[in-house]
């Protein structure tokens, strides 16, 4: 799969999200990676198989890898993963992912996508803690 830089928010040409939404996504991962001192990314798209591989290539491409932490979705597979660098791990656990996880899948099946990544921000950010 060959995939470029991720930026800090990724869609597709005809996004999902209204301009609002991405205004909120966008000040939500700026302020994420304020408080944190890590690197906060959002991919929305299809993943190749098999998924987990799939977005640790993804977060490879961050910018410093080690202090990233990626939520990537992809909403016709109906899956989500959280990949976090070896810097951001030490702050964030699998359970305190897990967790976040769990909450924007909640969001996601009642249909809100936006809704459930600024959740998932705001657990992620907030397990982290401050810089």
């Amino acid at each position: 799969m060959t995939v470029g830089e991720v930026t800090p928010l990724e869609q597709p040409a005809e996004g999902p999200f209204s301009t609002r939404q991405l205004l909120r996504l966008d000040e939500a991962l700026r302020i994420a990676d304020q408080v944190t001192g890590l690197n906060f990314s959002i991919y929305l798209g299809e993943l190749g198989e098999p998924l987990r591989a799939a977005a640790e290539e993804l977060h490879h491409q961050t910018r410093d890898p080690q202090r990233a932490v990626l939520i990537a979705v992809s909403p016709n597979q109906r899956k989500l993963e959280i990949v976090t660098g070896a810097d951001a791990r030490k702050r964030i656990s699998d359970r305190d992912a897990k967790l976040a996880g769990l909450s924007m899948a909640a969001s996601f099946a009642g249909g809100d996508l936006a809704g459930g990544l600024l959740i998932g921000i705001d657990q992620l950010a907030t397990h982290a803690g401050a810089a």
